[in-house]
């Protein structure tokens, strides 16, 4: 069985995504210190054909809580007229904004449910049919563990025989390591892929909002193909 394990990440960009779809388990690690900084209430989509970075705003966010102790604000309109401001005129915009508009409106305001809940709308919607779970719902893991050692320890009471992670995470993990538990290790490194945006020059790496507004989900879901492991 393939076991991903990764932090909840909003809207984030097609790697993620593919990462998702090529294991049969999918964890939200949301019983991990909070990052500031990083990628789980932030990422970018393309605002009068430039890169822009949005935020989901959050209630006493701080590097010192767990990710599942953690609230967002109530009030995200202006998330909303952001994204309806920069893909109106998007061809799938009117195809794929409802299901923004529940995601970003969805009544539980804990910050790990609430991406949870983004994350399984959209793979949902790109037919996606792997089993997406929480960290902190697995029972009989040695929370004194850090690092590694608790990835190796959460991949083994799920009865995982292959841990996938995002190329991202290639100075983390030790192939040698897994090998020992009896795991094989690998790397996704997500491929060169391009498509039409509006008429600005390409820009790639942006959130999956992009890719939604811009590509159909059988567009999409041929992308998510587009990778290699290493």
């Amino acid at each position: 069985m393939k076991v991903a394990i990764m932090q909840p990440y909003f809207f984030p960009y097609l790697g993620y995504f593919q990462l998702i779809k090529t294991v049969d388990k999918y964890v939200i690690y949301d019983d991990v210190n909070f990052i500031k900084g990083g990628w789980i209430n932030r990422n970018k989509l393309l605002l009068n054909e430039n890169e822009f970075m949005f935020n989901l705003i959050l209630s006493g966010a701080s590097p010192n809580k767990l990710i599942r102790d953690i609230s967002i604000s109530e009030n995200q309109t202006k998330l909303l007229k952001t994204i309806e401001s920069a893909y109106k005129k998007a061809p799938f915009y009117s195809t794929v904004f409802p299901i923004i508009n529940d995601i970003v409106n969805y009544k539980d305001k804990n910050l790990a449910k609430y991406i949870g809940n983004s994350l399984i709308q959209l793979a949902n919607y790109l037919e996606i049919k792997t089993d997406i779970i929480f960290s902190s719902n697995i029972e009989n893991k040695d929370c004194s563990l850090k690092a590694q050692e608790k990835v190796i320890n959460i991949c083994t009471i799920l009865g995982a025989t292959e841990y996938i992670n995002n190329i991202g995470g290639i100075d983390l993990y030790q192939k040698k390591d897994f090998e020992k538990n009896n795991l094989k290790l690998y790397f996704l490194k997500t491929q060169s892929i391009e498509y039409k945006q509006f008429n600005n020059a390409f820009i790639p790496n942006l959130s999956i909002l992009d890719v939604i507004m811009f590509n159909s989900s059988k567009e999409i879901n041929a992308m998510l193909d587009q990778y290699e492991l290493i």
